[in-house]
């Protein structure tokens, strides 16, 4: 059986002042159908340390800012929990060294730095999502897009996604666990546990 692994680096561009959500969808089912690759995975990659992957249902409709609704609703979330750089010195970061740092390698003021709710969404949401390829078709359900989310909102910026395929270019045998037989993961009480209690049946006994 032949293993194969494929590698593709998606360019983007990011708009700032604002996060961006990217919907990769399109790109990701290209690149896996060019590997060749008829069941294995895909490992789709932020290049960034300000930038997520989130695989989640399309919502259509579309706010002012181009926004999905449901994107709309994860970035007030998002707010709530690490709440938008603002201010200076709303948080410990970036400290003096940090924005020192920035100046070394030349970027273009010490706002760059003031990105640091984009860092800490970045760390809550995850920088990488993998999903299953199966027959030569990514498996994302009935509803799945793949988004990749740009939380740095200081600056307009050039994006990379990094996107690997791993698997073989073979059939696999039946994928069904047990003949498909559904799994009952619901409680299973003992006889002890589902005996009468004189407390819950005193009407019965008048």
């Amino acid at each position: 059986m032949e293993f194969k692994v494929y590698q593709k680096e998606i360019e983007l561009q990011s708009r700032g002042w604002r996060p961006t959500f990217h919907d990769i969808s399109k790109e990701i089912i290209e690149i896996v159908q060019a590997s060749g690759v008829k069941n294995g995975t895909v490992t789709i990659a932020s290049h960034h340390t300000t930038c997520s992957v989130m695989v989640q249902e399309c919502s259509h409709d579309l706010d002012k800012y181009d926004m999905e609704y449901l994107q709309h609703d994860i970035l007030n979330i998002m707010r709530k929990l690490v709440p938008d750089y603002s201010e200076e010195n709303e948080y410990m970061h970036p400290g003096p060294i940090h924005t020192q740092f920035g100046r070394f390698v030349n970027e273009p003021g010490d706002f760059t730095s003031l990105n640091t709710d984009g860092h800490l969404r970045s760390v809550f949401f995850g920088r990488s999502e993998a999903m299953t390829i199966k027959d030569g078709v990514l498996d994302g359900g009935e509803f799945a897009h793949v988004y990749f989310i740009d939380w740095d909102q200081v600056r307009a910026r050039r994006r990379q996604v990094n996107v690997t395929v791993m698997g073989t270019t073979e059939d696999v045998e039946d994928r069904k666990f047990n003949n498909g037989e559904v799994i009952n993961t619901l409680r299973k009480y003992t006889p002890e546990e589902k005996a009468d209690d004189v407390h819950y049946t005193l009407q019965l006994q008048r």
